[in-house]
C-alpha cells in the first residue's frame, strides 16, 4: 500500500447549479431536478453563516455541455459570499480546457475538480498541477458499478475507478473526489468500501460523494480515514443538520 497524505476531515455542503438554480439530481439525471432555491448566494450564506469553511459547487449545465451563463453568475455570487466569510470554494463541472481552469482559479476558486479532461488529456492535468500545485487541482472519479463515467455521466470509459486512481496519482494528483453514480441523490448511504479501495491503492486524499443518508455516513467516512464528504440532498431535506456536519 502506498503512503497516504492524510488531510483533516472536511464536510462540503454541495451547491449544484442548473440554469442558475440550486438543484439536486437523482443518479445524474437532468430531466427531473429537485429545485431548492433560485438564489445561490442565499444558500451559500446559509451554510457559511453556520460556520462552514468549504463549499462544493458544481456547474451541471457545463458538465452536460450546455449554455451556463446563469450558473457562472451564480458562482460569482457564491465566491463573493465565501470571500466575505473567509471560506473556500471547490468547483467542478464542464472544465475541459486549460483556459477554463485558469479562469476559475483567477476568479477565486480555491480548488477545481477535473473529470473528463483528467482522463482523456492527462498531459493537461499534469501541466496544471505543475503550474498551480497539487492542492488546487483535484481529479473527479465518477463511477457506475466500478466503471468510470464521463461527460456528465452520459458516457462510460473503458477503465475501472481503482485503475484510474492509480494512474492519476502517478501524475501527482493529491486530491480525488469519488462519486458513486448509482447512489447519488438517492440517500441510500455512501459506498465506503469503494472509497477505501481508492484510498488504499493510491496516495491521494479521497473526498466521497453520492448517497449520504444520515449522520452515520459522516461517522463512517471520518472513521474510514477519508479526507472529506460532500453532502447534498440529505442536508437540504433535513436528514442531516448543518450542526451534524460541523
Amino acid at each position: 500500500m502506498n503512503e497516504m497524505n492524510f488531510a483533516p476531515f472536511v464536510i462540503y455542503p454541495a451547491i449544484d447549479l442548473m440554469r442558475g438554480q440550486v438543484v439536486r439530481l437523482r443518479q445524474g439525471d437532468p430531466k427531473t431536478p429537485t429545485i431548492y432555491s433560485s438564489d445561490p448566494a442565499a444558500v451559500a450564506r446559509r451554510w457559511l453563516s453556520a460556520g462552514v469553511r468549504w463549499l462544493h459547487v458544481v456547474n451541471l449545465d457545463g458538465a452536460f455541455g450546455e449554455r451556463d451563463d446563469a450558473n457562472q453568475a451564480g458562482l460569482l455570487a457564491i465566491l463573493k459570499e465565501a470571500s466575505q466569510n473567509k471560506a473556500r470554494v471547490q468547483f467542478g463541472g464542464g472544465l475541459r480546457s486549460t483556459e477554463s481552469v485558469e479562469r476559475m482559479l483567477d476568479l477565486g476558486v480555491e480548488r477545481v475538480i477535473l473529470g473528463t479532461i483528467a482522463i482523456e488529456e492527462s498531459h493537461i492535468l499534469a501541466q496544471l498541477i505543475s503550474r498551480f500545485g497539487p492542492d488546487r487541482i483535484a481529479a473527479g472519479i465518477d463511477a457506475r458499478q466500478g466503471i468510470v463515467q464521463l461527460r456528465g455521466w452520459k458516457e462510460s470509459a473503458p477503465i475501472q475507478a481503482v485503475d484510474l486512481a492509480k494512474q492519476l496519482t502517478a501524475e501527482r494528483v493529491r486530491w480525488l473526489v469519488f462519486t458513486d453514480v448509482n447512489r447519488d441523490g438517492l440517500g441510500s448511504g455512501i459506498n465506503i468500501p469503494a472509497c477505501l479501495e481508492l484510498a488504499k491503492t493510491s496516495s491521494a486524499n479521497v473526498i466521497a460523494a453520492g448517497g449520504v443518508k444520515g449522520p452515520d455516513d459522516l461517522i463512517a467516512a471520518r472513521s474510514a480515514g477519508l479526507a472529506g464528504l460532500i453532502v447534498g440532498r440529505a442536508l437540504y431535506e433535513g436528514s442531516i443538520s448543518i450542526e451534524d456536519c460541523l
